[in-house]
């Protein structure tokens, strides 16, 4: 059996996904497969449906700074308490920001989830998302600005 990762080692895999060129060099596709690497790896959760999940969301947001476009590939991960209830969630952001044009913001917002462990299928949602007409306008992109990080929600 693979050993599973820890969720203390997500964020070190998810750059290591991103490999060595700088974010600069990357267009969105590139950070893409990186995260869907980084998604089909398995990582030691709660044993419940919605322990481990990714998601896939943009929109024009204001969060620190001026209205910019976002892609947000995020990895989200149930942590127990020591009796194994729900305590909080830790997510893993991977961020693309690309600046506000009108094209952009004309695509406005959408969010899908996966969860391993519930019975859908990985390449199918990545498959499904591909598909949709926002990544035709955001595939080539090289993002203004790309950030990997760690939070509890």
């Amino acid at each position: 059996m693979t050993r599973r990762a820890s969720m203390d080692e997500a964020v070190g895999l998810l750059e290591g996904e991103l490999g060595p060129r700088p974010p600069a060099a990357l267009v969105t596709e590139d950070v893409w497969l990186a995260f869907l690497r980084f998604g089909r790896r398995r990582f030691h959760v709660p044993g419940t449906p919605d322990a481990d999940g990714l998601l896939f969301e943009y929109g024009t947001y204001a969060f620190d700074g001026p209205r910019t476009f976002t892609l947000d590939l995020s990895r989200q991960f149930e942590v127990s308490d020591s009796d194994g209830d729900h305590d909080h969630y830790v997510q893993v952001h991977c961020e693309l920001r690309y600046g506000l044009a009108p094209a952009l913001e004309a695509l406005g917002s959408f969010n899908s989830w996966f969860f391993h462990d519930a019975g859908d299928d990985l390449e199918a949602w990545a498959q499904g998302l591909t598909g949709r007409a926002a990544w035709t306008a955001i595939h080539r992109l090289k993002p203004a600005g790309t950030r990997v990080y760690q939070e509890r929600v």
